[in-house]
């Protein structure tokens, strides 16, 4: 019996959004017009073109769009400036979903949620964001802390503005690393950031971002008084085949295909300090 996943199905590029200067979103659909698969928030798919390669990506919008999927994709190397090269309209393979994804229906359930993102770490919160924000009865408060090198660097800079902000019960602080002509918000860096906004010691964390980032904020979230057993994040980069087969993943006894990519931090921290 072969595993669905590893089967690659035509999708269709159906929109493509630039977000910032090296960031583009992709709206993918299957040939028949429909949602590929199914997922929930935090798994991941195989996108692919033929002859060129293919790379693991966060699926970036939420399951309750039952539309299509988009995928946030920075432009870093030889698959992703194909990707960044196409037209609407044109085809890519696609499979999955891969991973374990975050706990929506679980541990994050009637919980109030500290989203705390850096840089492109921002997509794979996405999916987590609007689940809940289309769930919003099932979970308390909702705050999102969010940072990038500038104001062009931030990732879905509209949608934050015109829907996040305007929810009941979310809170957006943005913070950008440098003073820039035109913002007017917070200059600094998300580790700081989050020990000056002094966040509720009982709210769940959901985090992503630069490995440098997370380190620090990690720190600075224990100075507060935060456990570990209230941080998740994800770590979906280190994945590679996606089925547990190439060992690329591997750290110390699990595999960040099979075991995650989503981590409570106290899981990672019984393993090698690899990442």
């Amino acid at each position: 019996m072969i595993d669905e996943t590893l089967i690659p199905k035509l999708g269709v590029v159906t929109d493509i959004r630039q977000d910032t200067p090296d960031v583009k979103t992709f709206r993918v659909v299957g040939t028949d017009g429909k949602k590929v698969f199914e997922h929930i928030p935090g798994q991941c798919a195989m996108l692919s073109i033929p002859g060129v390669g293919e790379a693991m990506f966060s699926i970036t919008s939420s399951p309750t769009n039952t539309e299509f999927m988009e995928f946030s994709i920075k432009k870093c190397g030889c698959l992703t400036t194909w990707l960044h090269a196409m037209d609407v309209g044109q085809q890519i393979t696609i499979r999955g979903p891969y991973g374990n994804g975050f706990p929506v229906e679980s541990a994050f359930k009637g919980k109030d949620l500290l989203f705390i993102a850096g840089g492109i770490g921002l997509a794979p919160l996405r999916s987590v964001i609007n689940y809940v924000r289309d769930k919003r009865d099932n979970y308390g408060k909702v705050q999102i802390i969010y940072g990038s090198r500038s104001m062009d660097d931030l990732v879905d800079y509209k949608e934050i503005i015109d829907e996040w902000m305007a929810d009941d019960g979310i809170e957006v602080n943005l913070t950008i690393d440098r003073e820039q002509e035109g913002w007017d918000g917070h200059v600094g860096f998300v580790p700081n950031y989050v020990k000056e906004l002094n966040p509720d010691l009982g709210k769940t964390v959901v985090m992503c971002g630069p490995p440098i980032m997370i380190k620090f904020t990690l720190s600075g979230l224990k100075e507060l008084g935060f456990q570990e057993t209230q941080v998740f994040t994800t770590m979906e980069l280190r994945m590679k085949c996606g089925v547990g087969k190439c060992g690329r993943c591997n750290i110390g006894s699990k595999y960040v295909c099979k075991d995650g990519p989503v981590f409570r931090f106290d899981q990672l921290s019984q393993l090698p300090n690899e990442y």
